[in-house]
């Protein structure tokens, strides 16, 4: 696991989006079904706001104003903490605005093989491992300390959750400056292990309820993709993005060309693939940018992971949101990565440091 490069472009983006103090509170927000209380913080910075909550370190909402200075939550999810855990503990979850781990995406029949050992990781999603499996970090109920500018959460997967070897001590923290969210995760292990975290948020820029993200235009820092099964388990080849649909160096309309005759958005019924970015893994560089026009809203989003898989909602059946009503942009190492050895390294060992930075920032046009 290549430990992140010291950057100095959050520091910049700080200094040109800072605009005072971000505000940070925390409330209760309901309880468990064993009775242990949840908490949400509410991160207030300009005309910016996120509220994140400490079961499955959930982003919940993230308001930002459109270009006449309305403000719209622009993340799916849901008001209250009952529907959450319903919807993560079914055989179907939408993952809404959750850290995944310890392995987003998927893993080949559950099974990777470790320092000559295999390990068998819970199988979820047709005969392959999706997102940690059915009690992953998107299910648990993390602890949490308001922090300058934000909140950190910490959870310890012990050796053998799920599977996985290993007690692995994870932090995440969210922090709100100016008009740009940060990421920052962190982990630590005392046994050979694998991981791979990100977050799952569903972005719609004209705002959480409108029907469709296919207007939406879309900015991919990436010349190579991970072409898939029909699984959607990467083969092992990278492929130009060039002369294919999911070409997005220069600006396209999602919808354009979405349901395309390509054999790549059949397997996905439309975009749910892994593109590998431009630029030297482990530094903060740009990755996407998302642009609606009717509000004129934009979305930038800066990574240190080698990776970024854009998902446009083709499983959302309707409860509560409907089909292609919202897509991800999910930084991260690629998918099963643990089976790929010329993909980037996935594995993590006593004495290192996991780190990672996902940056969204906010602006109109």
């Amino acid at each position: 696991m290549k430990t992140m490069l010291i950057s100095t472009l959050w520091l910049a983006l700080c200094a040109m989006t800072a605009e005072g103090k971000t505000e940070v509170s925390r409330e209760p927000f309901g309880k468990m079904p064993d009775g242990t209380p949840v908490e949400i913080f509410t991160l207030t910075s300009g005309n910016v706001e996120a509220r994140i909550m400490t079961y499955g370190a959930i982003l919940v909402s993230l308001k930002a104003p459109d270009r006449k200075g309305r403000l719209a939550n622009i993340v799916l999810g849901y008001d209250t903490l009952a529907p959450y855990i319903a919807n993560n503990q079914s055989d179907k979850p939408a993952y809404f605005g959750a850290i995944i781990g310890r392995y987003a995406n998927r893993i080949a029949n559950g099974k990777f093989t470790l320092e000559g050992k295999q390990y068998s990781v819970p199988i979820n999603n047709g005969k392959n491992s999706l997102h940690g499996g059915p009690n992953g970090f998107y299910n648990v109920l993390w602890k949490a300390k308001p922090i300058a500018d934000g909140v950190e959460l910490s959870y310890l997967s012990k050796d053998g959750e799920a599977g996985y070897p290993g007690n692995l001590a994870v932090t995440v923290r969210y922090t709100l400056v100016g008009d740009a969210l940060q990421i920052a995760y962190s982990a630590t292990t005392d046994k050979p292990t694998v991981v791979n975290l990100t977050n799952h948020s569903y972005w719609n820029l004209a705002g959480r309820g409108n029907p469709s993200i296919l207007d939406h235009q879309l900015t991919l820092r990436a010349s190579r993709f991970t072409p898939a099964d029909s699984g959607l388990i990467p083969t092992g080849e990278l492929r130009a993005v060039q002369s294919t649909p999911l070409d997005f160096r220069q600006t396209a309309r999602i919808g354009e060309r979405i349901d395309a005759s390509y054999e790549q958005l059949k397997f996905g019924q439309g975009y749910d693939h892994n593109w590998a970015l431009d630029g030297e893994a482990g530094t903060l560089r740009e990755a996407a940018e998302l642009y609606e026009p009717g509000s004129g809203r934009v979305l930038e989003v800066l990574t240190t992971e080698p990776g970024i898989q854009f998902y446009s909602g083709n499983f959302l059946d309707g409860s509560p949101y409907p089909r292609r009503s919202a897509l991800c942009l999910e930084t991260q190492h690629f998918p099963d990565s643990p089976n790929h050895p010329d993909f980037p390294s996935t594995e993590l060992k006593p004495g290192q440091g996991f780190q990672s930075v996902t940056v969204f920032r906010f602006s109109t046009r």
